[in-house]
């Protein structure tokens, strides 16, 4: 079944090498029939939160935040793409994520993680988890880790010949997980209207 699907990246670096993660993401789930979109944090352009978007009057949030917001509503399952700075999660990415809440509610939501070093973003990945739980995703047990991530992608996205089997075996099942839990989703909101 087709799920709608919203990539999330949130580096704002000139020298940004996760997009590289992205790319993958969006080419690989695509090639399994979703409709997958990429939300770059730096593109959108929110500034530091000062209000959710539930806390503007109706039809005063500012524009990228409103068309964000209904890209959330709609979507069936979320990928969050993030690298690891000083063991915590990037602060693009985790500031774009709050301005909304409710939005979020009984989606499956999916953490993929990278850094230059070997343990590729792992503790980032395991910031993010309880975050993304308390806004109200169900976070799917499987992940993509990419170590080394300058050697292991090209900048297109395109696995390099030493990672691709790692990656693709990642990959393959975490999909698989996500897949399962947007079906799932999309079933249960079929016959019963989320309790809140």
């Amino acid at each position: 079944m087709m799920s709608k699907i919203l990539v999330f990246y949130g580096s704002y670096r000139s020298d940004r090498q996760g997009i590289r993660l992205a790319r993958f993401l969006i080419d690989s789930l695509s090639d399994r029939g979703h409709d997958v979109e990429l939300v770059d944090a730096r593109t959108v352009g929110l500034p530091i939160l000062d209000r959710m978007f539930k806390e503007y009057p109706a039809g005063e949030a500012p524009a990228a935040m409103a068309s964000l917001a209904r890209k959330i509503v709609a979507a069936d399952g979320f990928v969050f793409v993030t690298g690891e700075y000083n063991w915590g999660v990037q602060p693009g990415l985790k500031n774009l994520t709050d301005h909304f809440l409710e939005e979020w509610f009984f989606r499956p939501a999916g953490i993929v993680s990278y850094s230059a070093g070997r343990l590729a973003g792992a503790r980032a990945a395991s910031a993010w988890h309880p975050t993304l739980s308390e806004m109200g995703m169900v976070v799917v047990p499987s992940t993509v880790a990419v170590g080394q991530i300058g050697k292991s992608l090209a900048e297109d996205g395109t696995p390099t010949e030493e990672s691709l089997e790692a990656i693709g075996r990642a990959l393959e099942r975490f999909a698989a997980d996500l897949e399962w839990w947007m079906d799932a989703a999309a079933a249960q909101r079929a016959v019963k209207k989320p309790p809140y």
